[in-house]
């Protein structure tokens, strides 16, 4: 093994520093955690909100609206205002948002101000989101993949660990929950130090697409289309597969925990690919990972196979956010907007597709299931196929041996 290069240190930011220390890395990461929890949190605490303000299963469900529609809000935001502002004010802000905003929720007296708390925790929860990923994604080099999965990997622990925590303590006390989570948002804002102000001003790499160049929209519009179909295929299985195997006949209990499985296999999945990320190149994983839903979705039409085929496909479903957000930037440097069109139509596809699938299968039965999603996701291998081609990976990891070439050195 060589010794470390520059190459495979923190990108510098404006003052020559790197734009993230250890103690910052380590603070992202457990605001990771923090923002992963609080969006698996509602739902466990629909039972407490009815009780507590007389609503009905429906309206309950509004606060994960409202926290969405937030979130949607806060990355654009972001992204505006990340011209004018530092990337330490813009955090801090995101920081205090969510925290004001899980001290209204937690206290509010009534139904609208709750809801109100929960679309001001969705307006710094998108903050975060977008900004830690984009500095994620910009600032270890040729590690930027590796370190995006890691950062995401926080997310699904935080996932896992929200309802668990509701489940100790009872969802009754899913106020001090939020409040606790507000607490430990104000003291990530101790770290910020550590964060550069301001990112360097991207260089276009061999092999990258021109801002002014016809390719860069068709780019990122499949880029784009990467993230709505990955999306929703996400959601499609998180929603439907407890559906999906008590009709083939497997019982409640075992559907739901399945289903608990496939969740901690989108988790498990990122951590996995933090390390090969720094062998294999972008494209190769998205391409494998495409390609894995798909076949794995096909065997979950087999009854007897279904609940590993979607543990499956939580594994291959895991790398494909954090793994083209370096890729992306990589390919349209240029292009500043493109980073968030991407975590924007992830959070639309979130929202918006579960209703049209569950649209659809009204008009079908509900085991093909499998087969609608294994069609989305052949549409994603096509795309990726395309990409691949399209939008080589400058300075991109190409080969086994780890070396940073671009594809089109190699051709």
């Amino acid at each position: 093994m060589s010794a470390t290069s520059e190459a495979d240190l923190p990108e510098a930011g404006s003052t020559g520093r790197p734009l993230l220390t250890t103690v910052a890395i380590t603070a992202s990461c457990a605001a990771f955690v923090v923002i992963g929890a609080l969006q698996a949190l509602y739902g466990p605490a629909i039972p407490a909100l009815r009780e507590e303000y007389g609503i009905s299963p429906a309206v309950a469900g509004l606060s994960l609206s409202a926290h969405f529609i937030g979130a949607l809000l806060g990355v654009l935001v972001y992204h505006v205002l990340r011209g004018r502002l530092n990337n330490r004010l813009l955090l801090g802000g995101s920081y205090v948002l969510m925290a004001v905003g899980a001290a209204a929720f937690a206290s509010s007296p009534n139904w609208p101000l709750a809801l109100a708390g929960t679309f001001v925790i969705g307006l710094g929860f998108g903050g975060i989101d977008y900004g830690l990923n984009q500095l994620f994604a910009v600032g270890f080099g040729r590690r930027s993949t590796a370190m995006l999965n890691l950062l995401n990997g926080h997310f699904g622990i935080g996932a896992i660990a929200g309802p668990a925590l509701i489940g100790w303590l009872g969802a009754e006390d899913y106020p001090q929950i939020f409040v606790g989570i507000g607490v430990i948002s104000l003291l990530i804002l101790f770290t910020l130090g550590g964060v550069a102000a301001r990112e360097p001003e991207p260089t276009p790499a061999e092999g990258a697409a021109a801002g002014g160049g016809a390719r860069v929209l068709p780019i990122i519009a499949v880029f784009v289309g990467i993230y709505v179909l990955h999306v929703a295929i996400e959601t499609g299985v998180g929603g439907w597969e407890p559906t999906h195997l008590e009709a083939v006949g497997y019982g409640a209990a075992t559907a739901a925990t399945a289903t608990s499985a496939y969740w901690a296999a989108m988790t498990v999945g990122r951590f996995v690919v933090a390390p090969l990320s720094l062998r294999w190149s972008a494209p190769s994983i998205l391409t494998v990972c495409c390609a894995g839903m798909a076949g794995f979705l096909l065997l979950a039409t087999v009854p007897s196979l279904a609940p590993y085929a979607y543990f499956g496909v939580g594994l291959m479903i895991a790398p494909i956010f954090p793994t083209c957000l370096p890729w992306l930037n990589r390919a349209v440097p240029s292009v500043a907007a493109a980073g968030a069109y991407v975590i924007a139509a992830s959070m639309i596809g979130g929202v918006a597709f579960p209703p049209l699938l569950g649209a659809v299968i009204d008009t079908m039965d509900v085991k093909t299931v499998p087969l609608v999603l294994f069609a989305l996701a052949v549409a994603c291998a096509v795309l990726s196929l395309w990409l691949r081609r399209n939008a080589p990976d400058p300075g991109g990891v190409t080969g086994r041996g780890g070396a940073a070439r671009t594809d089109t050195a190699a051709a």
